[in-house]
């Protein structure tokens, strides 16, 4: 495997992690009879911001790492990575996180057939607005993910201790949730949420109900809308 082979499989494998964990935390908490039910929004904050930590480290060493279709959008906006690998890049992070929540789906058997409340399986997997209003929805995605690529861009001009980048990375993905979660669940990654989203179309799960698709262009658009305006600023950033 050449070397674009091995970053795009590193976005495939860094991607699958992100979701394994990330979903899993929201099952442990949400699903009836997890041990860890009820744990509560912190805890789902804090589970996703060290599943980008652990998926970082498990995958930065054979690529970029960005696990996002909107960061991969964006920093090819800003020159920091190549446009034909976006394309690329974008198919295997979702191929990804489809198979990372299909893998949840297998650990958390069989709780699925305890757990009755349709929206809650569906929460395991994707997003929902606690209202739904689409643009409103969507702004606030935009928001949430313009602090994360811009973020991340400024954290390039930063000179970390070796090893020390993806746990700031996590940070910033628990600072996302904790202050910008609460309307839309903060997907901020198109593929986080679509990923899932096909794997809940598809699998046979227990008392699952419709997968709410009319939903589903909101955290794919207001990402890549929040990562190219990210990028547009960062341009003006005197460096």
């Amino acid at each position: 495997m050449g070397t674009t082979g091995v970053q795009i499989f590193s976005e495939f494998l860094g991607t699958l992690i992100l979701v394994l964990l990330g979903d899993g935390i929201v099952a442990g908490v949400s699903l009836n009879k997890s041990k860890a039910k009820g744990a509560g929004w912190v805890a789902i904050t804090l589970g996703w911001g060290l599943a980008v930590t652990i998926a970082v480290y498990m995958s930065s060493f054979m690529g970029p790492a960005h696990l996002n279709p909107a960061v991969s959008i964006g920093m090819a906006i800003s020159g920091n990575f190549e446009w034909s690998l976006v394309i690329p890049f974008i198919i295997a992070q979702t191929l990804g996180a489809i198979v990372g929540a299909m893998i949840v789906w297998i650990a958390y058997q069989p709780l699925w057939q305890e757990t009755k409340d349709e929206a809650v399986i569906l929460g395991v997997f994707a997003t929902a607005p606690a209202v739904r209003s689409y643009f409103s929805n969507m702004i606030t995605e935009l928001i949430g993910t313009f602090v994360l690529v811009f973020g991340l861009l400024a954290f390039t001009q930063t000179a970390f201790a070796d090893g020390v980048n993806p746990i700031i990375v996590g940070l910033l993905i628990v600072s996302i949730g904790l202050s910008l979660g609460g309307p839309t669940g903060y997907a901020i990654n198109p593929a986080r949420d679509l990923g899932p989203r096909i794997a809940h179309q598809l699998l046979p799960i227990a008392n699952k109900g419709q997968s709410d698709w009319a939903y589903s262009w909101v955290p794919i658009v207001g990402p890549i809308l929040g990562a190219i305006l990210a990028a547009v600023v960062w341009g003006f950033v005197p460096i």
